[in-house]
């Protein structure tokens, strides 16, 4: 699956969100409560990894894992269509920076130990 396959399939589920909100709350929710749910995954996130590495337990295993993973991908995915950022734009963009950056830093010797 490619990334414009992500993004749009992203965006169906979100809208399908929207769609059951309405229904049944009568709104959807904001940018705001979106990334704050966003927040909430992350941190559930957290725990999978903690628990992943052994230092914590946690029911559910490799499979709630792999399925935080993809709820915090889909979360990356909708923010950037809900803020209007091109997110593969964005992300070479950062990455060759990052790149630059690094490898700038290493051609200099300001790695420890150097």
């Amino acid at each position: 699956m490619d990334f414009d396959e992500l993004k749009r399939q992203a965006i169906r589920i979100h809208d399908l969100y929207d769609e059951l909100n309405r229904r049944e709350r009568g709104r959807v929710w904001t940018r705001t409560e979106f990334v704050l749910g966003f927040m909430g995954d992350v941190g559930d996130l957290a725990k999978l990894v903690m628990a992943e590495e052994g230092a914590r337990e946690h029911p559910g295993g490799r499979p709630a894992l792999e399925h935080e993973l993809a709820d915090c991908l889909w979360s990356v995915l909708v923010l950037a269509h809900r803020y209007h950022v091109d997110l593969e734009r964005a992300f070479h963009r950062t990455m060759t920076e990052l790149d630059k950056r690094i490898n700038a830093r290493l051609s200099q010797g300001d790695t420890p130990g150097a």
